[in-house]
């Protein structure tokens, strides 16, 4: 690689190109704007030259950058010849590439397309076979960076094709990228210059498993809980409006997060507004853990459903309907009625039927599209980016989550959250104790209720799509009729919980403490002020390690303590806790609630203070 510089204003060099020890090429961090009109007069591959007017032929200038074309192919990948879908070549990582992964030896996988890029920039002269090749190291580099530190790690190998499509053809950080939930983020913080920190990802110190505004200019909004990306990108573009900018925002909405309430609500004043924004609802079938918000499954996604794609996407037609829609307004009343039906019949019979509930929020609806056919994903984003004033697009892609991961593929979670594995084979990595393994007290808390359910028919068990999480899970094998996913929807948990009570049922309501207090209304007026004894089970209270601040449950006490007619709990060992919950089912005149701590080493260190502070008495 040789070396090169680039300038934005002045004739310091601020950003460099340089051949690293171990043969890959690294760029320093440039203090300024990494974007494309930075980099305007770059050239196609194989050779991007850009010199600046005033350098003569053969000199370089401060104003130089020069990038030699990646000649190294990647189990034939990178070449001319393109496969029957776009993606074929580069959908999955081999076998025998997975066998060379090996985090103890440092063994990491080859990526020389990836090692050129360290912002966003750096990929916008790649062609279309580089783009593919360039996921497949991506797919890769998460896969072993997570095996080490584990993560989030299904979602993020899902959306691996939209994040490359999205920074190829937008311009972050000015375009504005808000990823809901945050973890499916992996792929988006190594393409933003984070590559080299992703070690330390969820690690004291290191970088956070979400997005995160302190952490890179990338990340526009935190995301640690849900359904929050299209109200943040609405007040960004009314926002970007009121200063007279131009920029694109977007929400890339997916892992169940649509099933959130806030995200309607947000639809439905997006549409109202009509402002500029476009909403990506990546549909993977999965709500975090595996819940199924859509019982029926997703016929697989081909030629013809990607060829509407680009025809609903196409800016003629679409500006078009715009002054179509224009010119009714002056029409009559009757023909506005008329013409506005015969829209929505046209646009259901092109679409189907899921679109009409976007169209009624005044989002502009395109989709289904496969959401790893590279190829399809950058046409429809190009043409929604170059159109003028339609109001709110929703790009419908569907994805499947851990895709290109074996292991990922066929695991029943599909490897959602993660700690330390194989990469060979996805296997769990137990680090050696000499300490005994004792089960948690969201187990404990499970096998409890469950006891208790044996006992009374009317005791009912409510989460909101962490069932894994809150032991829910283990209460459904054995009472499956008695077991309710709400998707991620605390408030209607709560309130559908209140329900259950004034009608005699016992429920249980099991969300983490972080989660629960999206509900907090619902607990006041529709639990408390009426005295309707729903039972709380408040998992991760208290400090909860990798996944940071977002998670962890420090306010619980505090916020349900204040509360009128609540009875409030916590345990300080496992038979205490088992004893909290037959108390629990036992109050039948008002609320109650109870926190289960993620961490023992926590309880024991409680217990050994309090044993401390009675020494001391």
């Amino acid at each position: 690689m040789k070396a090169g510089v680039c300038s934005h204003l002045g004739s310091e060099p601020v950003c460099s190109t340089s051949q690293a020890a171990n043969g890959r090429s690294s760029y320093s961090h440039c203090p300024g704007s990494h974007n494309l009109s930075s980099f305007k007069g770059l050239r196609p591959r194989p050779v991007l030259r850009h010199l600046s007017k005033s350098a003569a032929p053969g000199t370089k200038s401060h104003r130089t950058l020069t990038v030699e074309a990646v000649k190294t192919p990647v189990n034939g990948a990178v070449g001319n010849n393109s496969t029957s879908n776009g993606n074929d070549a580069f959908d999955k990582v081999s076998v025998d590439e997975l066998d060379a992964f090996d985090p103890s030896t440092n063994n990491k996988p080859l990526t020389p397309l990836l090692d050129t890029v360290n912002y966003p920039v750096h990929i916008k002269n790649f062609n279309r076979r580089q783009l593919k090749q360039l996921c497949k190291e991506l797919r890769e580099d998460v896969i072993y960076n997570v095996s080490s530190t584990g993560g989030h790690l299904g979602a993020s190998l899902g959306v691996t094709d939209l994040t490359v499509a999205l920074h190829y053809v937008f311009n972050a950080p000015e375009d504005k990228f808000i990823w809901d939930v945050g973890h499916q983020a992996y792929p988006h913080k190594i393409l933003t210059g984070r590559r080299s920190r992703m070690p330390t990802i969820r690690q004291t110190g290191g970088m956070s498993g979400f997005t995160n505004r302190a952490e890179s200019e990338y990340d526009p909004f935190g995301a640690g809980h849900s359904s929050t990306s299209i109200s943040a990108a609405l007040g960004m573009a009314v926002a970007r409006d009121f200063k007279g900018r131009k920029n694109h925002c977007v929400a890339v909405i997916g892992d169940g997060a649509i099933t959130g309430g806030m995200a309607y609500e947000a639809m439905n004043h997006a549409g109202f507004l009509d402002k500029n924004m476009i909403v990506v609802l990546n549909d993977n079938q999965q709500v975090s853990l595996p819940t199924q918000y859509n019982d029926q499954q997703q016929a697989p996604v081909g030629a013809l459903s990607g060829a509407l794609g680009r025809i609903q996407a196409n800016r003629p037609l679409r500006e078009l309907r715009e002054i179509a829609k224009g010119v009714t307004k002056q029409l009559p009343e009757p023909f506005q009625e008329a013409t506005a039906k015969i829209d929505e019949y046209a646009r259901g019979m092109i679409s189907g039927s899921g679109s009409t509930l976007f169209e009624e929020l005044g989002l502009y609806y395109i989709g289904p599209i496969d959401g790893h056919n590279l190829d399809d994903l950058i046409a429809v984003l190009q043409e929604v980016k170059t159109t003028e004033t339609v109001g709110p697009v929703l790009i419908h892609i569907i994805t499947q989550k851990g895709k290109g991961y074996a292991p990922a593929e066929t695991a029943s979670d599909k490897m959602h959250g993660v700690g330390p594995y194989n990469p060979k084979d996805g296997k769990s990595i137990s680090k050696p104790s000499s300490k005994p393994k004792v089960a948690s007290y969201t187990n404990f808390f499970a096998d409890a209720l469950i006891a208790e359910a044996e006992r009374d028919s009317r005791i009912i068990g409510v989460h909101a799509a962490m069932g894994g999480g809150t032991g829910m899970n283990r209460f459904q094998k054995r009472f499956n009729s008695r077991t309710f996913d709400v998707g991620i929807a605390e408030q209607h948990a709560v309130t559908f919980a209140a329900g259950l009570a004034c009608e005699g049922m016992a429920p249980f309501c099991a969300i983490y403490s972080t989660f629960l207090q999206r509900g907090y209304d619902q607990i006041v007026h529709d639990v408390c002020l009426q005295k309707l004894p729903v039972r709380f089970a408040m998992d991760r209270g208290g400090l909860v390690g990798a996944d940071g601040a977002t998670h962890g449950g420090a306010f619980d006490i505090t916020y349900m303590a204040c509360l009128p007619n609540m009875v409030v709990m916590a345990p300080s060992n496992e038979a205490e806790l088992i004893h909290m919950v037959a108390t629990s089912a036992a109050i039948d005149d008002r609320p109650s609630c109870f926190r289960l701590v993620l961490s023992l080493f926590l309880v024991q260190f409680a217990r050994q203070a309090g044993s401390q502070s009675s020494n001391c008495a």
